[in-house]
């Protein structure tokens, strides 16, 4: 799992955003996503303003955005519609601009998702410490089988940018519009991908803070993303429940039981029960 990758500073016009090495290139790719979008989405996203370098460590300084984080609620309809409106401007960046720009696939993106998954479940520890192991360890054993199932499939085209990670905490909410910010993890990706991503999120599914019907709606995804719409979900639910795993970094900071709540939902979402949330 990953560990904490950057250090902010909050100003009063400006946000400074020191990360904690080169390893895996967050800074460049939110450097190029947010260039691209001051260009193509102006205003949606924090202006990019100076890249530097502190002790050998990459920097970017931006311009703060009005708005607060969203509160860990259900979202009024306007909210969602507001940020369903936000992801379209950042889904509508063309093409031929995001590859000139040189960004590259998402951090776990659709090509690498389902390989990271299967090797994931593959690696599973002691389970003794979970209120309910026999649960766990049945989702674990369903999911296993769901990733080895779709695994082989064609690779994805990557028609548009994505954020990678909308926790509540990156959706700034200003009365009127949505803002976004932390695009360290964003790169290419499909639409149908990114919004599964979004709305699976453990720090706003368990409280049904997205509506994915108000959003996939306000986006426009087409039947066939709305097909695959579910099937991601279902593998953003896996990503979340190995998360939750113990030993793992979302264990240690989730209340006691949020692996089994996770692992019941799975189990229901693999089941092919009805998603509403």
């Amino acid at each position: 799992m990953r560990t904490h990758t950057h250090h902010v500073t909050v100003g009063t016009h400006r946000v400074r955003k020191r990360f904690t090495s080169w390893q895996n290139g967050e800074a460049d790719r939110e450097w190029k996503c947010l260039t691209l979008l001051d260009e193509h989405a102006p205003g949606l996203a924090p202006r990019p303003l100076e890249r530097t370098v502190e002790d050998d460590a990459p920097v970017i300084v931006m311009e703060r955005v009005p708005g607060t984080p969203l509160d860990i609620v259900p979202l009024t309809e306007e909210q969602n519609n507001s940020l369903g409106a936000s992801l379209r401007r950042l889904y509508d960046v063309p093409l031929n601009a995001i590859l000139e720009s040189g960004l590259q696939e998402r951090r776990l993106g659709p090509n690498a998702l389902e390989q990271y998954l299967d090797e994931a479940f593959q690696q599973v520890g002691d389970l003794s410490s979970c209120r309910d192991p026999a649960a766990v360890e049945a989702a674990i054993a369903t999911g296993r089988r769901f990733v080895a199932s779709t695994l082989g499939g064609p690779r994805e085209t990557l028609p548009v940018m994505g954020i990678a990670d909308l926790n509540p905490a990156n959706v700034l909410w200003d009365g009127t519009v949505c803002r976004l910010v932390d695009f360290e993890d964003g790169g290419r990706t499909s639409r149908d991908f990114d919004l599964a991503d979004h709305v699976e999120h453990i720090a706003a599914r368990p409280h049904r803070v997205y509506d994915a019907s108000l959003l996939s709606r306000a986006i426009g995804l087409t039947e066939a993303e709305h097909q695959r719409f579910y099937t991601y979900r279902k593998l953003w639910a896996l990503f979340w429940l190995h998360a939750l795993l113990p030993g793992n970094s979302a264990y240690l900071r989730n209340p006691h039981g949020a692996t089994e709540s996770q692992a019941h939902y799975v189990l229901g979402l693999l089941a092919g029960d009805s998603v509403t949330e």
